[in-house]
């Protein structure tokens, strides 16, 4: 009975049993002065915000370049998952995999790239000069003065012989320029290494936050996206890759001044879709005329009964219809990622408006059906 008496007694005389005042009366939501704060504070929230995000928009290109990459490099881990090996395992043996690729690239393909690459400019005055003894070029230049502006800016680069230095900002710029795309190679190498090896812990993750009725089947939503997404990341370099190959034999065939440059001019420009063939078929055919009108005639006639082949044999059989787009759809989305992101808008584009489209048609349309 004490026990109790002095507990209450405890408790009555603690601060937080004083006595502080009644509450006032709560804010006026409805004044205006209240409204135009909340409006100012959302502003400049958001305004700050958008400031951040466009500082930190490369950091978000590197983590959507690693995140296809790892997504392109899922099928290869799960094929030799399906052999009875962990993930850990699997992700172990094809990073190996690339890294020998790297590797080989760099030291088979990397040095006649540079020497034929910068013979390839510093040549271009004097080929775009030989374009001009054709009568028919020549006549085009004199009305429009096409291969006049284009020696003009060709010369102006490099007239002083040092074209990779003034091209990056001398030899300071140079440094940069190596250091910075070290830097963000290693960026992508280990950020891919940690999305493929996590690709599952992340995807559960997500779905943890869909109420558990929907759980199923958005779970299998996001296994085909992930599956369209690395069907077309793998299968578009694998295509480009095979035109870069060809080409770059058919430019050895015709003897066109550096073909290994050449050809990675082109397995650039094939993995931009749509548009890409039509920029490496300009090039290639221009690079060709500075031969002669037959060797140019040639190029291109070969590059059209490639890119034929490439879009009704070759792309079929290894896209196996995993992003059966409308042509429309494709070119916008093209288009639109393009001028966002550059080529790698170009090239994450077609799988996200694919990913769309799926969500579309097995989400939204069969709802709208049912309404």
């Amino acid at each position: 009975m004490a026990i109790s008496e002095r507990m209450k007694r405890k408790v009555k005389d603690s601060p937080t049993s004083q006595d502080f005042g009644a509450a006032g009366a709560p804010v006026d939501r409805a004044h205006p002065f209240y409204f135009g704060f909340v409006a100012t504070v959302g502003a400049l929230s958001a305004f700050v915000l958008m400031r951040a995000l466009a500082s930190a928009s490369q950091v978000f290109v590197l983590i959507i370049v690693a995140l296809f990459l790892a997504m392109g490099l899922n099928p290869a881990v799960e094929a030799i998952r399906k052999r009875g090996l962990s993930r850990i395992s699997a992700v172990a043996i094809i990073f190996v995999s690339v890294l020998i690729a790297v590797v080989l690239f760099g030291a088979l393909i990397v040095p006649p790239l540079i020497s034929q690459g910068t013979n390839l400019i510093e040549i271009a005055p004097s080929l775009l000069s030989q374009l001009k003894d054709n009568p028919a070029i020549a006549n085009i230049n004199e009305n429009y003065g096409i291969i006049d502006t284009l020696e003009k800016r060709l010369s102006s680069v490099t007239s002083d012989g040092a074209l990779l230095f003034s091209a990056f900002g001398g030899v300071v710029g140079v440094g940069k320029t190596v250091l910075s795309g070290t830097f963000t190679a290693l960026t992508i190498l280990v950020l891919t290494l940690y999305f493929i090896t996590s690709l599952n812990q992340m995807t559960g993750l997500g779905l943890k936050l869909v109420p558990a009725s929907r759980r199923p089947r958005v779970a299998l939503l996001t296994d085909a996206i992930i599956a369209r997404v690395g069907a077309f990341v793998g299968s578009q370099v694998l295509i480009s890759s095979l035109a870069a190959i060809f080409l770059t034999i058919f430019g050895v065939i015709l003897g066109l001044p550096s073909p290994v440059a050449i050809g990675v001019i082109i397995f650039v420009c094939g993995l931009v879709p749509l548009i890409g063939h039509f920029i490496g078929a300009a090039i290639f055919t221009i690079l060709a005329l500075t031969q002669s009108i037959t060797i140019g005639i040639a190029a291109f006639v070969g590059y059209i009964i490639y890119v034929q082949i490439e879009n009704y044999i070759l792309t079929p059989k290894i896209m196996k219809r995993t992003l059966n787009l409308p042509g429309a759809v494709t070119i916008i989305a093209a288009l639109i990622g393009t001028s966002l992101l550059g080529l790698v808008g170009g090239l994450l584009a077609v799988p996200i408006a694919a990913s769309i489209i799926l969500i579309l048609e097995e989400v939204v349309i069969p709802r709208a059906e049912k309404s």
